[in-house]
């Protein structure tokens, strides 16, 4: 990068980060420290909502998720407005009549202590976790382009995040989660602009989208109902529906973020309008890596993005240069094809479905070649990491963007990296004290020892995402394994939930050991078997409703069914 670029960058991040903490001093009790004393307008609460799911991992991941498997990710959110409007009128109201920290508050005064913890634990498990891929993404970025040891960069990116998060509270992760947010949208936006821009100049919109299209990457809607697929429409609404239901409605991380709304109204419209916004804007995002995709027909391609693996494979795979040669002639006629169809579509006499055709199988060509190669490197050189989805965007952007605006999008991929490991690690310090220290270990101590402990607890949820990053780069694209591991637990936290609200008859005890079997089940099933995550979403919430219903039936449950 260019001093410009390096300028941009540096001065963008110190401005989000120096005016959060300069916003948010002296928080000096629980309630300013875990929710900004609840002041937040419905406007700064949507924008910490959205940036708290919107991680590097969406702006760097995402349009390289495109780019290999087109838009049918997009599916993938479908659920989540109707899930938006479902919480708007169930739960946003119980959370703020019950003035509760954390959601896991509520389950037990509904159930009992035991089964409050259970999914306290389920939650901090998960969400530490995740923790470390979005200090890991933008580790990946610095790395990259610097040439540091990832390792390391994920220290460096993990204690200054950790810092301001510490230093001041909910109230400056809401404050910098608006710039934040600001310079997310603006860099995205200009980097869509200048990928259609920079096409050549016979190639217009209009014939990019017929290259997309024909190569399968506008593949964004499929009605087909087929259990086995991962994105289709139907896991999307319904499986979609089930992992919005429980991230937004059971998720400290997101619950932390409207629980710091003035008011139920701010809460409520918060949600809504993020509800209205996140299926167009992450439309708009793998659009991109579409674009991104049909700009490479007629740019030079890579046989891996990852220049790293890519000169260790050079060094270390048999006959390299001539697999690279044959597959760079294929990448040649690939491109005199796409220039031929955008000429037919122009109208210059070119049958067009001739053209289109022939290049259907220039790309096919060069996708299976592609495949070949990779499958050398894996046999001869295993250690190399050939899954490079992650560095696709942001190859593009250090190679292809002007000076200056390299700095903004590196900005904005650290930026929501910044914010979403923030809210992260605030959550995760809300759950530790309320939920396990204070209710359990030390529940006498005075406010300020919470508060000094809160903090001490933000340093250790810092430390233990920085540990797992270190291993995040083992699995492959980073926006679809975040969500696995939510999968993993969130159905069965969410039908915890779902009985709490709905199915007052049912008492602790089988829905402690509903959620246990539950859970049991879902790991058998990712383990075991090849139901595609999205469905344990389903299968874990309504797997705990029937056993909950089943064993209350049959079980002698001697306790008292508590009521809010």
């Amino acid at each position: 990068m260019s001093i410009l670029d390096w300028i941009v960058l540096s001065g963008t991040l110190a401005f989000i980060v120096i005016y959060g903490i300069w916003k948010t001093r002296q928080q000096n009790d629980m309630n300013s420290y875990l929710l900004g004393n609840k002041e937040a307008k419905w406007f700064t609460v949507a924008l910490s909502i959205m940036a708290t799911q919107a991680s590097a991992i969406t702006f760097l991941s995402a349009p390289g998720q495109a780019f290999v498997d087109g838009m049918r990710f997009v599916q993938f959110y479908f659920g989540l407005p109707l899930a938006m409007v479902v919480l708007s009128i169930t739960v946003v109201p119980i959370y703020h009549k019950m003035n509760v920290y954390t959601a896991y508050e509520y389950l037990e005064k509904r159930f009992d202590l035991k089964t409050r913890t259970l999914t306290a634990i389920l939650f901090l498990t998960q969400r530490g976790l995740a923790a470390g891929f979005t200090i890991f993404a933008p580790s990946l970025i610095l790395s990259s382009l610097l040439g540091w040891d990832i390792n390391l960069t994920n220290i460096g990116i993990g204690i200054v995040v950790t810092a301001y998060t510490v230093i001041g509270g909910t109230k400056a992760v809401n404050q910098t989660q608006k710039l934040q947010m600001a310079v997310i949208f603006v860099g995205m936006l200009i980097a869509g602009i200048l990928v259609v821009q920079m096409l050549p100049e016979e190639v217009s919109f209009s014939n990019a989208l017929h290259i997309a299209g024909a190569t399968g990457r506008l593949n964004a809607i499929d009605f087909q109902f087929d259990p086995t697929s991962k994105y289709n429409v139907w896991s999307g609404l319904i499986g979609g529906f089930f992992l919005a239901m429980s991230y937004f409605g059971t998720d400290q991380s997101q619950v932390q973020r409207y629980l710091s709304g003035a008011s139920i109204g701010q809460s409520r419209v918060a949600l809504l309008f993020n509800g209205m916004i996140k299926v167009p804007m992450q439309f708009l995002i793998l659009f991109i890596g579409a674009m991104v995709y049909v700009f490479y027909f007629f740019n030079p391609s890579p046989i891996l993005f990852n220049k790293v693996a890519l000169e260790d494979a050079k060094a270390n795979v048999s006959n390299f240069q001539n697999l690279e040669n044959s597959y760079n002639q294929s990448v040649d006629t690939r491109q005199a094809k796409a220039i031929e169809y955008a000429q037919a579509l122009n109208g210059n006499g070119t049958n067009i479905e001739t053209a289109k055709s022939a290049l259907i199988s220039a790309n096919d060509n060069l996708e299976s070649n592609k495949e070949q190669i990779i499958k050398q490197i894996e046999a001869e050189a295993p250690n190399i990491d050939t899954n490079d989805t992650n560095y696709i965007f942001l190859g593009f952007v250090i190679n292809y963007l002007p000076t200056g605006l390299i700095g903004l999008l590196i900005a904005v991929i650290l930026s929501a990296s910044m914010s979403s490991t923030s809210s992260e690690i605030n959550a995760l310090a809300s759950t530790s004290i309320i939920d396990i220290y204070k209710r359990i270990l030390k529940p006498d101590a005075s406010d300020q020892h919470y508060l000094t402990v809160s903090k001490l607890i933000s340093i250790g949820w810092g430390l233990y995402a920085i540990l797992f990053a270190t291993f995040a780069n083992k699995l492959g694209s980073l926006i679809e394994a975040v969500n696995i591991l939510g999968s993993l637990v969130y159905g069965v936290i969410l039908g915890v939930f779902m009985i709490a609200f709905f199915f007052k008859k049912i008492t602790a005890r089988p829905t402690f050991i509903a959620a246990v079997i539950s859970e049991g089940i879902i790991i058998y099933l990712f383990f075991f078997t090849e139901v595609p995550f999205l469905w344990y979403n389903v299968i874990g919430c309504l797997s705990v409703i029937s056993f909950g219903l089943l064993f209350n039936t049959f079980l002698k449950n001697n306790s008292v069914v508590k009521t809010d």
